[in-house]
């Protein structure tokens, strides 16, 4: 008789499409222009990716946009989070910059938008083509997420 087991995998949602985008502007004024350019409706998430560790704390902001008429839901994530540390040492310099990453290997991205739903492939380049239309942007592209080390951070 055969069993069946479950894995972890097959309760994880492997049904969505990543884009990266490469730009300068603050979480909120790329949720702003995105709501702009594409007619989206991206609004600060009360939650967000929160990471702890020994030393850091960590805290990577969510806008999510719900479109029920394609059953489709966006989200932008940003990929980098800079922490102010307060030295206790009577050093030149009392505090230290830290900077850390949702995705760390790649570093270059700073964010990412998860798109999840039925896209096909020429949706998702006219995304991409609209998004690179924009003066605040230097590039957007898509990824495949499966190649990448840290996929499981992009899963909530």
């Amino acid at each position: 008789m055969q069993i069946h087991s479950l894995d972890l995998a097959d309760f994880s949602e492997d049904k969505y499409s990543l884009i990266c985008i490469h730009s300068a502007l603050d979480d909120y004024k790329m949720a702003y222009l995105l709501n702009q350019k594409l007619g989206t409706s991206f609004m600060k998430s009360e939650e967000s990716l929160d990471f702890k560790n020994k030393k850091n704390n960590a805290s990577f902001p969510i806008y999510e946009y719900k479109n029920s008429a394609f059953s489709s839901d966006w989200f932008l994530i940003s990929n980098q989070f800079t922490n102010d540390i307060k030295e206790t040492s009577d050093g030149l310099f009392r505090s230290n910059e830290v900077t850390m990453y949702l995705i760390p290997e790649k570093k270059k991205v700073d964010y990412f938008l998860k798109l999840i739903g039925d896209f096909d492939f020429d949706g998702i380049v006219k995304i991409i083509n609209q998004i690179n239309t924009m003066n605040q942007v230097i590039t957007s592209y898509t990824i495949n997420p499966n190649i990448l080390k840290s996929k499981e951070f992009l899963i909530f």
